[in-house]
């Protein structure tokens, strides 16, 4: 059996953090894994990562720990339960979008117990993470970068070093506001074809060839076509934290995002219809509504 890499942690196992751990583990890393939910759990399991008894227990056993996390409290708690397991000083590259002040106060824990934090969020959906089509922005200490890029490339296609800590995240806004408008965008313009009587699968070959095309278009458009949104590469309940952090990011510094804000209503329109568990694009089936679209061409009743 051919030596493994390196060990690296990966906590948080959900439909990001799953993919780096799978994607880690095909790539030759020895990959520890922890998550609260038991059918994540057994998911890694089955794909060759092995289960920590608890994050002290991983943190133990990795010099390299990930975190892609739903929330910040779970990322104070994970630093919390770092910090008192008292181990050797430990890179925590954290993937999730949360607030500067979050993850600022995370960094300022981590590194008064002797370790290194990077701010790392990713660029891309979960359906990219599966076949590592997505970007790491990392920023923070650039040697702890240098050194992670061998890991960063075992789960994604590239790595920006952006400076200090936190340019990452404001990237990570900049980058999750486009999503926001061209996944609205693209249900605006599917709506619009059928409500013209166009055929959704036309509409989406005939637009990917053209210059209205973007990769929202192309990750998201597919799911309008059929209508089906249950297997979620990012869920709207999960996206409003993302909408949320961006709104007042942009809101403390002074900065108008007209077309954002448009978009904010539709994203809580989904959110109370039912959706909040199925995929961002759902929000073609609230435009349908909304137009009085029913598939076939006829008009709702």
């Amino acid at each position: 059996m051919a030596r493994a890499k390196g060990t690296v942690g990966v906590i948080g196992l959900g439909i990001m953090g799953g993919s780096f751990a799978r994607n880690l583990v095909s790539a030759g890393w020895r990959v520890i894994g922890h998550d609260i939910d038991s059918k994540a759990r057994r998911a890694a399991a089955r794909a060759g990562v092995e289960l920590a008894n608890d994050i002290g227990d991983l943190a133990a056993k990795a010099p390299v720990i990930i975190t892609s996390l739903p929330h910040p409290d779970a990322l104070h708690d994970v630093v919390a339960a770092i910090v008192a397991a008292k181990v050797k000083p430990r890179v925590l590259a954290e993937a999730s979008t949360f607030t500067l002040d979050d993850k600022i106060k995370a960094e300022k824990a981590l590194r008064k117990a002797g370790h290194t934090m990077l701010d790392c969020p990713i660029s891309g959906t979960g359906s990219q993470a599966k076949v590592k089509d997505i970007v790491v922005y990392a920023s923070g200490d650039t040697r702890a970068i240098r050194k992670l890029k061998p890991v960063f490339a075992g789960f994604s296609r590239g790595v920006h070093d952006l400076g200090a800590f936190g340019n990452s995240s404001r990237m990570k806004y900049v980058a999750n506001l486009l999503v926001a408008i061209h996944n609205v965008a693209t249900a605006e313009a599917m709506v619009l074809g059928m409500k013209a009587g166009l055929d959704p699968k036309m509409i989406f070959e005939t637009i990917k060839s053209g210059a209205g095309n973007s990769r929202v278009f192309e990750l998201r458009g597919p799911m309008m076509v059929t209508s089906k949104y249950d297997d979620a590469t990012m869920k709207i309940k999960i996206w409003q934290k993302d909408m949320q952090v961006i709104g007042d990011f942009a809101k403390a510094i002074g900065c108008p995002t007209p077309l954002f804000t448009a978009t904010e209503g539709i994203y809580d329109t989904a959110l109370n219809s039912g959706y909040a568990m199925q995929d961002t694009a759902a929000v073609c089936a609230v435009l349908e509504k909304t137009a009085g679209v029913k598939r076939g061409g006829k008009k709702r009743k």
